[in-house]
């Protein structure tokens, strides 16, 4: 079995060009103005899609924190009131498949529960994305296999038996893998990055990628470099925005640097076969005393 899978029209795997994903998420706080204007900034950066967050806020709500109180821009309101403020719905997403087909550029979903999966069904997404919080959902997992649409999980906050017992839920096929650290932002000294040659020993027939929480880009590239084939990464207009996912996101100009370092990174990899390049010539001929 090769180890790449189809997302929209692009391969996504081994000997392909890394796949880039700008994660909105809930950083619009809401707003579907602001969540155009991140389109617009993922598309200036050269991303290959943006993704969103669909939950049931009263499902995926822990009861015991849903009637906390809390400080947001819309005043002192509850927790589970704040978690309907930041929620899309038909209208909104709607408009994101539009403007999304308007701007060529993919567009999916992390789905946090069966209802969400079975509302985005409404919308031809080429992907389903399962967060690393829900890995262990044994039975979301079969409800988004159900779709027959390309899965991406993420393997946050879970041990190497939990990622087992996902992928033998679901299957290989069509599926995808990120490595991820779920802290937000997360220090560097547990970023494991060589997790990623980890998960490809472990998993040959699956993609594997990184989605990734620190500040700053190089360690993004560097996953690439040790053969993530996708790459994650949170966006944000500015990141002194409210919103807990802010402080972990970058900026447009960031991402437009992390794209940048990321097809470099892949030109720079090489086929690792030895040889003196023509370029080097001129170099040899002068300096090189014994032939």
């Amino acid at each position: 079995m090769t180890r790449e899978i189809k997302i929209g029209d692009k391969l996504v795997g081994d000997g392909h060009p890394a796949y880039i994903i700008a994660e909105i998420g809930i950083n619009h706080n809401g707003d579907i103005d602001v969540a155009k204007k991140m389109i617009d900034a993922a598309v200036l950066a050269g991303v290959d899609a943006v993704k969103f967050q669909k939950r049931t806020p009263e499902v995926c709500t822990p009861p015991e924190q849903q009637k906390k109180m809390r400080q947001t821009p819309w005043g002192y309101i509850t927790y589970l009131e704040y978690r309907y403020k930041v929620e899309f719905g038909m209208e909104e997403y709607g408009e994101i498949d539009r403007y999304c087909k308007e701007q060529g550029i993919d567009w999916f979903v992390s789905v946090w529960d069966e209802g969400s999966v079975d509302f985005m069904e409404q919308f031809d997404t080429h992907a389903y994305k399962l967060p690393s919080a829900s890995l262990t959902d044994h039975n979301l997992l079969r409800h988004v296999r159900e779709t027959g649409r390309p899965m991406i999980i993420s393997t946050g906050m879970s041990t190497m038996e939990q990622i087992r017992q996902a992928v033998e839920v679901v299957g290989a096929e069509n599926l995808a893998m990120m490595h991820s650290t779920s802290a937000y932002p997360c220090d560097p000294n547990e970023l494991n990055l060589r997790m990623v040659e980890t998960l490809k020993r472990e998993f040959p027939n699956i993609p594997i990628g990184y989605s990734g929480h620190e500040v700053g880009l190089v360690p993004s590239a560097v996953a690439v470099a040790l053969g993530a084939c996708m790459v994650e990464r949170h966006l944000t207009l500015d990141r002194a925005m409210w919103g807990s996912d802010q402080s972990a996101s970058v900026e447009p100009g960031g991402f437009r640097k992390l794209v940048k370092y990321i097809r470099v990174t892949e030109q720079a990899l090489g086929d690792g076969v030895k040889q003196v390049y023509e370029s080097e010539m001129g170099s040899l001929n002068k300096l090189r005393r014994v032939k």
